[in-house]
This record gives C-alpha cells, sequence and structure tokens, in this order.
C-alpha cells in the first residue's frame, strides 16, 4: 500500500502544511505555532498545567522546558492554585496577552482565508468527516475482529 492510499496520508500533510505556515507566520512575530496555541488556551483566570497538557497531547511533565522558556520570554507567570494546592495555574503577563491577540488574530485571519476559497457545503463535509474519523480512531480495537 502506497502512503497515498491511506487516510491518515491526507491528514498528516494537510496538518503539517496548516502548520508549517502558523510557524512561518508566528516567526515574525518571535513565537512559535506551538507557543501561541497555548498562548490562546490560557484562559484569564489562570489554566491549570494540566489543562495545558490535555490540550497539547503531552504529559504535564512534558510542558515544563516549553513553560520554563514561556516564563524567559516574558509571556506567562506560574502560581499555586489558591484552592488546590497541589495544582499550578498558568497566567499571561501582559506580554503574553499581547502576543496571545496576535496569535488569535493570525488564525482568524488564516482561516477568514480558507473560509474564502472553502466553500460552506465542502467545509461542512470536512467536519463531518474529520469527526467521523474522530470517532472510528477512538472506537477502533486492533485486536476485534472486523
Amino acid at each position: 500500500m502506497r502512503p497515498e492510499d491511506t487516510i491518515d496520508y491526507f491528514l498528516k500533510v494537510a496538518w503539517q502544511s496548516v502548520a508549517n505556515k502558523y510557524n512561518q507566520i508566528a516567526a515574525a512575530y518571535g513565537i512559535t505555532q506551538a507557543l501561541g496555541y497555548m498562548l490562546i488556551n490560557i484562559h484569564e483566570d489562570g489554566t491549570a498545567v494540566s489543562q495545558i497538557a490535555i490540550l497539547m497531547g503531552v504529559k504535564s511533565t512534558s510542558l515544563s522546558r516549553t513553560l520554563k522558556s514561556m516564563e524567559e520570554l516574558g509571556l506567562i507567570f506560574r502560581q499555586v492554585d489558591e484552592s488546590d494546592k497541589r495544582s499550578v495555574k498558568i497566567y499571561l503577563t501582559p506580554f503574553g496577552r499581547e502576543k496571545k491577540q496576535v496569535a488569535k488574530d493570525v488564525v482568524r485571519r488564516f482561516n477568514e482565508y480558507l473560509n474564502e476559497h472553502i466553500r460552506e457545503e465542502e467545509r461542512l463535509q470536512l467536519a463531518a468527516v474529520l469527526d467521523k474519523i474522530n470517532k472510528l480512531t477512538l472506537d477502533y480495537d486492533p485486536g476485534a475482529e472486523t
């Protein structure tokens, strides 16, 4: 089977293309696509490290280098959660809020561009197919007989 004969090939190629474009744009603002994504997902009232880990698809412990880098860049600060002393929350600094707005604007403009070139019907079909792939992936059991 050739890679082009698999669904996951097209998913990976398309996502890699999007991620690369976001990285090119983000570099002009001194950040990366991953940092922009994290900034967008940090709430005004703080976000638990565990929540960010889930969004990024990594373990909380794997985020330490990225969070340290974000602190060094002056984007975030960490604080122990007052209601749960075992949890650490991440907050945006004023500079982090500024970069978050830049990231949101970049995402908005890129999606407007895509929407200008993809008909509503195509977008809805794509969303439905991707949702179906996601559900099938979650349900897939390689040990089960088909």
